[in-house]
């Protein structure tokens, strides 16, 4: 079997093992979307994984989901993302940004705009503001003319990616927003080109992965997907034939890899392991879910296909995550009253293992 140690090649790049750190909102950027200099002690303190996903970054102003998460829309943040990326290069890690439009997850507190989605549907839940939690607003349905630039916005942010020193990007095709939005057979109620049957709600997704594949290459272009996710309510009928579709016409643009959650039965991911020709991520437990994904996990997916393992609150809490597995030391636990308070605590004050005299 496929050891998680041994090296694997990711469209130009070549790993040295197959960890990945998954992408983990963190929302310590400035209130202008600039990474900071403890973003770049984070990533480079996590720089041994075989590939860094970062935390997602919004594409354009009104595609910002909360306070406190970074962007890839500006000159500015383009160039307060250097030092993160020049951070891991130097210690000789290799990093994705992950673009993640908010869609109707987001608050006109935080952008000073409405949310826009494929349909006026509000999300499920409430949604962080620079006041407080409030509750997700009804969304404005993006007109048909409007779609282009929202689709557009990946590559544009993509190709501001590159710039920053990033190796790719993946786009945050899960968990509830934009793309994932659309995919949704309850928060899209679209009856034209982008909606209804599975061929059509798959399209806005297809046309992303392609204008950001013409911006930047296939080899750094990948996307993540939680088939039959319910994240910020979204519902999905038909949920192993709408992927495959999905994956049908993913194949022809040959993206670096598809990342795929746990947040279907394992027969269903495994009939997409096998709709898939290309490089699989594979996350093996529910994101935010009450289990921790371990060496026992990562090994049961290799078996099973997975050519890499993404590691979350593992990799939150042990920088060294790479050497423990790989030495079978303990995991040190994370702290979720940390996940999001801001400041350094949780976020550089987690150590590698300290060994006994």
């Amino acid at each position: 079997m496929t050891s998680l140690f041994e090296p694997a090649r990711l469209g130009d790049l070549v790993l040295p093992n197959r960890v990945v750190m998954a992408p983990m909102s963190r929302v310590r950027a400035t209130a202008d979307g600039l990474a900071t200099p403890s973003m770049a002690s984070y990533y480079a303190q996590r720089a041994s994984a075989g590939l860094i996903v970062g935390e997602g970054t919004h594409p354009n102003a009104v595609g910002r989901s909360n306070p406190g998460t970074p962007g890839l829309h500006t000159d500015a943040q383009v160039a307060a993302w250097r030092q993160v990326t020049d951070a891991v290069h130097v210690n000789g890690g290799r990093l994705f940004a992950q673009i993640m439009h908010g869609g109707r997850v987001s608050h006109p507190d935080t952008t000073g705009l409405r949310p826009v989605g494929p349909s006026a549907v509000p999300a499920t839940g409430e949604v962080f503001t620079p006041t407080g939690p409030q509750p997700t607003p009804v969304p404005r349905a993006l007109d048909l003319t409007e779609i282009p630039e929202q689709i557009d916005s990946y590559a544009v942010a993509a190709r501001r990616a590159v710039d920053a020193g990033f190796d790719g990007v993946e786009l945050h095709g899960a968990n509830g927003y934009l793309i994932s939005q659309f995919l949704s057979s309850n928060a899209n109620l679209r009856t034209d080109r982008y909606g209804g049957p599975v061929r059509n709600r798959v399209r806005f997704a297809v046309e992303a992965v392609a204008a950001t594949v013409d911006a930047i290459g296939a080899s750094r272009t990948g996307i993540r997907l939680s088939p039959g996710g319910v994240f910020w309510g979204v519902e999905e009928t038909e949920v192993t034939a709408l992927y495959r579709e999905l994956l049908t016409e993913l194949v022809r643009l040959e993206p670096a890899y598809i990342h795929l959650e746990a947040t279907a039965e394992e027969e269903v991911l495994l009939e997409l392991r096998r709709a898939w020709p290309g490089t699989l991520i594979m996350n093996p437990v529910l994101p935010m879910g009450p289990k921790q994904t371990g060496l026992a996990e990562a090994e049961h997916w290799l078996g099973l296909g997975a050519d890499l393992i993404s590691f979350g609150r593992a990799f939150l809490a042990n920088p060294d995550l790479v050497e423990r597995l790989r030495n079978h030391l303990p995991l040190a636990p994370d702290d979720e009253s940390t996940y999001y308070q801001g400041g350094d605590d949780g976020y550089l004050t987690y150590s590698t293992y300290r060994y006994s005299a």
